[in-house]
């Protein structure tokens, strides 16, 4: 594994995520915002935070497949949402937790999650984008 994640004493333990990735790896990978389309461009969930937040775990770790690589070796994931409010967080959360179940994969919340005003379509309510590190 490429990554490790630590919390450094002096900074507050959060539960969901560690404050640093320290990356070993040879290869770094840009995973382009996902969206909550499905492989033929249709948009999944329209409406629904927590079903779009699944397709865009699943197409990060569609994405991340396709290069050999895993969450295992994710540095970093930054999602986008529209119109973010703290009281969405329930629905986020519910969305990766699902995605995380079929992916078999250990839920890896963003380490930065931003309020935007809009997305490239008016029915996308969030984007998930990732660096990973690969030997």
């Amino acid at each position: 594994m490429a990554i490790t994640l630590v919390n450094p004493s002096g900074l507050p333990e959060i539960d969901v995520y560690r404050q640093v990735s320290i990356a070993t790896g040879s290869k770094l990978v840009f995973i382009a915002g996902q969206v909550a389309w499905d492989a033929e461009g249709v948009t999944v969930g329209a409406g629904d935070l927590a079903a779009q937040v699944e397709q865009c775990y699943l197409n990060v770790g569609t994405a991340l497949a396709g290069v050999g690589a895993s969450f295992d070796d994710v540095a970093k994931l930054t999602a986008y949402v529209v119109d973010w409010t703290p009281d969405k967080m329930p629905l986020f959360l519910e969305g990766l937790t699902r995605a995380a179940a079929k992916l078999g994969v250990t839920p890896v919340p963003p380490a930065t999650l931003l309020g935007v005003a809009a997305l490239d379509v008016p029915d996308h309510l969030v984007e998930v984008e990732a660096t990973a590190i690969i030997d």
